[in-house]
């Protein structure tokens, strides 16, 4: 069955072929069909609002019909959709037909059959695309809903580690246990700098990139009793119990500050260094009950203020009495 309201792009630099196209188009019963006389023009507008179905001539000066199909392509990627991508040419041959495919063209027709290949194959190529959005639309949705249980969880999505409710419940654990053993809680707060600039210089996904390596490098650094886990953004929490305040310092942990200042991250296009702020506080458990919450906030609040990365900064805590 036909959906007059298909959503149809019709590329050819030649207007009297748009217009045959049209013509035809529109004898098979589409109304929503959209034209454009250059390649660059068509990418313009599915940018802005993307089509169901795009034909286009594979001929076209500038940037042919599959240097075309493969932008298309990235702006689908970028904005989860399906466009369907029919070529019209005078090529001839299996040679022609292999090359198309390899190149992500769906499907293609000879110029000198257009007029009666063009309406059936239009028909599957609208079948064939609502099928895919739609099934692109349930899987999103399967994904929000999946981040949404994440979020009421423990666990951080993007690098598996534990999340900043993870963090708080364990801090509340480690409070408690020094509290009564009489010894002291140490939390090392580690801050990405210069995120905004990795994410301009490259991407959103490169920054979610060095995120999950960062996170994995604190998992292999920190001793085998050790909780870490991600807070927020690119700022990482990390809580160990010692004897007493004695053994909090920034020496214990010097391998962690240098293993992510000083050695780059492996990502999808090459090695990429990270500057980190290295926050070290002490709590002594002894001198009184302490609100875990309170005390988390102050010390994200105290690192995100950070600029310098060459070394650990220490400072002290003050217990806060519960009311």
């Amino acid at each position: 069955m036909i959906d007059p309201n298909c959503s149809i792009m019709v590329v050819d630099d030649a207007r009297f072929s748009s217009a045959m196209i049209g013509r035809t188009l529109e004898r098979t019963g589409f109304k929503n069909i959209r034209y454009a006389t250059s390649a660059l023009q068509a990418l313009d507008e599915l940018e802005r609002k993307p089509a169901s179905v795009l034909i286009a001539d594979w001929l076209m000066p500038e940037m042919d019909g599959l240097e075309l199909t493969s932008r298309v392509r990235q702006l689908d990627e970028a904005s989860n959709h399906f466009t369907y991508v029919l070529l019209l040419t005078a090529k001839e041959g299996a040679d022609a037909l292999e090359e198309a495919f390899d190149r992500q063209v769906d499907d293609f027709i000879h110029k000198s059959a257009m007029n009666e290949q063009l309406p059936p194959r239009i028909f599957a190529a609208q079948r064939m695309s609502s099928i895919q959005n739609k099934l692109l639309r349930q899987n999103q949705l399967l994904l929000e809903n999946n981040q949404q249980l994440r979020s009421r969880n423990l666990v951080d999505a993007l690098t598996g580690l534990g999340n900043g409710r993870y963090i708080l419940k364990k801090l509340k654990e480690s409070l408690q246990i020094v509290h009564e053993r009489d010894q002291a809680v140490c939390v090392l707060m580690v801050d990405i700098k210069q995120a905004d600039r990795i994410q301009t210089k490259y991407s959103k996904a490169m920054l979610d990139e060095v995120t999950r390596g960062v996170g994995r490098r604190l998992a292999q650094l920190v001793r085998p009793l050790d909780i870490v886990g991600r807070l927020q953004s690119t700022q990482f929490a990390v809580i160990t119990t010692v004897p007493n305040l004695h053994q909090c310092s920034g020496g214990s942990f010097k391998r962690i500050h240098e293993g992510i200042n000083l050695k780059a991250f492996k990502t999808s296009t090459g090695f990429i260094s990270v500057q980190a702020s290295t926050l070290l506080c002490g709590v002594d458990a002894r001198k009184g009950n302490i609100d875990a919450k309170t005390m988390l906030l102050w010390l994200q609040e105290q690192s995100g203020c950070l600029i310098d990365s060459n070394r650990i900064m220490e400072c002290d805590y003050l217990p806060i009495q519960k009311s």
